[in-house]
């Protein structure tokens, strides 16, 4: 994940039924470009919720990302093996939701697979899959199960060497979600939050049931409130080797990425289910996929890949 710094674009849309108006912000964040809109009395207040909100979210790349040497994850990472490491509550939520998902889900979903993807990162600069040797050796530093984390001390130990954990399946629904929750402190509760496929969604606007919005391929058009939605797919990130396009989602049982993958959308209460249960039901396929979805008192559809 990466972040830098852009000028807020504000773009105000008068509201003839209420006394707010619509304002819209993009910034480069995690990544990716980062869209909010809301409904705010005036432009000051608007460009007030922008900055809280987008330092929120630089906030939470500083701790979660995989890309930045300095970040809190990578510390945690090059902490040595076996010993208990007192983490900040944001990377504790985001890895204990993720170690709840992946015994859920029976491994499908696992953010110790960080040397597997960063190997195929590598494979897709240098457009070539990656040798069989090196993704069993990158396997062997993988497992959800070598991942401990302790409630009452709020502690993460890596049980091996040579860990890294990768969390950018489940950081931007987290950071959807806490986005939207600094614009409701501000009292500004009609918002959404459009982080690349990964939407976390406030009160409907004025005299409206829902914000729409399209999500999945082809494009459904969706009235929603109060809720999250999240897409996955390999339209944007794959590697296309030997006539085969690989995935950037892998399967933690191989270390392959998948083939075929369908495009999956999520909509649950929140965005960090959102965010990692399109993943997971990526690599269950849509029957258990269904049955966690299921579980998380979600719901899920796939197609697929157009």
């Amino acid at each position: 994940m990466t972040s830098s710094k852009a000028l807020v674009l504000l773009i105000g849309f008068a509201s003839a039924a209420v006394a707010v108006e619509r304002f819209e912000a993009v910034e480069p964040h995690m990544g990716t470009l980062v869209r909010i809109q809301l409904y705010a009395a005036d432009e000051a207040a608007a460009a007030a919720a922008f900055r809280a909100a987008f330092a929120r979210i630089e906030e939470l790349d500083a701790a979660l990302s995989d890309y930045r040497p300095d970040s809190e994850l990578n510390r945690l990472c090059r902490a040595r093996a076996g010993v208990a490491v007192r983490i900040g509550a944001d990377l504790f939520t985001v890895l204990e939701a993720s170690q709840k998902l992946a015994e859920a889900a029976g491994g499908a979903f696992d953010v110790t697979l960080g040397p597997v993807t960063h190997l195929w990162r590598e494979a897709r600069a240098l457009r070539r899959v990656p040798e069989a040797g090196a993704v069993r050796d990158a396997l062997a530093r993988s497992g959800y199960r070598k991942l401990h984390l302790d409630v009452e001390r709020r502690t993460a130990t890596l049980e091996e060497p040579g860990m890294q954990l990768d969390v950018g399946g489940i950081a931007k629904g987290y950071a959807a979600d806490e986005a939207l929750a600094v614009l409701a402190r501000l009292g500004i509760r009609c918002a959404l939050v459009a982080m690349s496929g990964d939407l976390a969604i406030g009160d409907a606007p004025p005299g409206k049931r829902g914000w729409t919005v399209a999500a999945g391929e082809p494009a459904r058009r969706l009235e929603l409130s109060n809720t999250a939605v999240s897409t996955s797919g390999d339209t944007e990130q794959h590697l296309d080797a030997g006539g085969v396009r690989y995935s950037h989602i892998i399967d933690p049982a191989t270390g392959i990425g998948l083939t075929n993958a369908p495009v999956v959308t999520v909509v649950a209460r929140r965005g960090i289910d959102a965010d990692a249960l399109a993943t997971a039901v990526s690599v269950l396929g849509d029957e258990r996929g269904r049955q966690l979805v299921k579980a998380y008192g979600a719901t899920v559809w796939s197609e697929p890949r157009p």
